[in-house]
């Protein structure tokens, strides 16, 4: 090979490289895409007050927030990502005061735009484990013996999709812990592989609160009340204005 031959092969082995690291990178973590785009910063400052608080104004403010940013660069799977979320928790939001018409509408819109998000870059598991968890939350809108067989599946596929991904992803592990809390034991309910997956997000992540709640609520059900106590201690302790904590720690 001549020295020209060489640098070329060198220079093509180096943008091949870059271009797996590019795509990799999106598919471990949105984090690093919303850390390095201003335009989000608003957005994201919304979305966490309404996910905290589920104000239905505060979600309705976020949510146009990335509706206009989704139709000014329709290319960004990351705006879609973050618009599903946004939807996620005004489904819960509406749910929460008893309209479930409008929450399975939210929640509808949510599933749309994570498709959207996972249309445009696959390699997303952030993306792939949100609509897991859409897909999961589908099936409470229904009767359960239709709509499990329906999007249990699917929900399953995600998880396994977005674990391929990356195996050290706390949303992930989340996720999945959803998925073994929710669906009955004869299509893969585990309530010690639901508390074993919360606890493993939380070391991943032992900064996301709402983690925490979803291991109290494993560990109540296992009947271990300590336990439960302790991880909503926790949970408040990162967010003491949580309403999704708060109201969980009032169900004793």
């Amino acid at each position: 090979m001549t020295w020209l031959n060489r640098v070329r092969h060198l220079a093509a082995l180096f943008l091949f490289a870059c271009s797996f690291l590019i795509f990799s990178s999106f598919g471990a973590s949105v984090a690093v895409a919303q850390a390095a785009d201003p335009e989000m910063e608003q957005g994201l400052h919304l979305l966490e007050e309404g996910r905290t608080t589920l104000n239905d104004g505060v979600l309705t403010q976020a949510r146009d927030f990335f509706s206009k940013l989704t139709q000014q660069q329709p290319e960004n799977a990351v705006y879609f990502y973050e618009l599903a979320r946004v939807n996620f928790y005004r489904c819960e939001a509406y749910v929460s005061h008893g309209d479930k018409k409008n929450g399975e509408h939210a929640l509808d819109t949510a599933i749309e735009n994570a498709q959207q998000s996972i249309k445009l870059n696959d390699k997303s598991a952030d993306a792939h484990s949100l609509l897991a968890d859409l897909y999961g939350r589908k099936i409470g809108f229904g009767m359960p013996m239709f709509s499990g067989p329906k999007f249990g599946p699917k929900s399953q596929a995600e998880n396994k999709r977005a674990f391929e991904l990356d195996a050290n992803n706390p949303r992930v592990f989340a996720s999945w812990g959803r998925e073994y809390l929710n669906a009955p034991k004869m299509f893969g309910g585990d309530l010690d592989k639901a508390i074993e997956s919360f606890r493993k997000s939380t070391q991943l992540d032992p900064n996301f609160d709402e983690t925490y709640v979803w291991l109290a609520i494993a560990l109540r059900k296992k009947g271990d009340t300590g336990g439960a106590d302790q991880a909503l201690q926790q949970a408040l302790k990162l967010n003491s204005r949580s309403v999704f904590a708060q109201q969980t720690a009032a169900k004793k």
